[in-house]
């Protein structure tokens, strides 16, 4: 997954979850921020960032910050879009026969559909954006939509799906994550249920460039 027109910025502050103040070659810039969890050992000021410019018209910010770099010197994408198009491409690759993403199962809608033969498969897509002492954690932030998603993946499985709960490492040199139960016990819960019930975890470890995101 590549971006166009990126820059090079420098974190000031963060106003609210959306936007952030960013320093563009010397001159201050409101920028959309591409993620709306804490982020809080990330965007620290003075961190270095990469931002993308879309050129879309009629925007209330010119830039996008996609990445940040942490004190560790690891590069961090932190875009909440950015895991469900790499596995979008990704799964291009996995010789299924079907591939329909945002597919309406029960009362949600899961990220993908996929069937391979007479095998129907459901999958959940998480991105994971907080590492802690080389282990990845999710979620960083409180998700009743995430628990909710995996009950329906633990319901698919019962009905004879192909259950698969997938964690989009979007940081380099991590191979796991693990439920940040300190921040949401009840997604720790739903996923040790997933896990019991026969559910796929797959930790999708990544290679992260300012323009770029890919599955290894």
């Amino acid at each position: 997954m590549k971006y166009d027109n990126i820059v090079r910025g420098v974190f000031l502050k963060r106003p609210n979850r959306f936007i952030a103040d960013v320093e563009i070659n010397g001159h201050k810039e409101t920028v959309h921020v591409k993620n709306t969890g804490r982020c809080r050992e990330l965007l620290i000021p003075g961190c270095e960032v990469w931002l993308t410019e879309p050129g879309t018209e009629g925007r209330k910010t010119r830039y996008d910050l996609i990445a940040v770099r942490k004190s560790t010197g690891v590069l961090f994408n932190i875009d909440s879009q950015a895991p469900n198009k790499v596995v979008k491409e990704w799964l291009s690759g996995q010789d299924y026969d079907r591939i329909i993403p945002e597919y309406t199962y029960g009362d949600s809608r899961i990220d993908f559909y996929m069937e391979r033969g007479s095998e129907k498969y459901l999958m959940e897509v998480k991105g994971c954006t907080l590492e802690i002492d080389g282990v990845g954690y999710f979620p960083d932030a409180p998700t009743e939509r995430g628990v909710k998603h995996i009950h329906e993946l633990i319901r698919a499985k019962k009905e004879g799906y192909r259950a698969i709960l997938a964690f989009v490492i979007q940081m380099d040199g991590v191979q796991e994550v693990r439920a940040n139960v300190a921040t949401h016990p009840e997604f720790g819960e739903a996923l040790s249920e997933a896990e019991k019930s026969g559910a796929e975890i797959l930790f999708l470890q990544c290679h992260v460039e300012p323009d770029e995101l890919v599955i290894r």
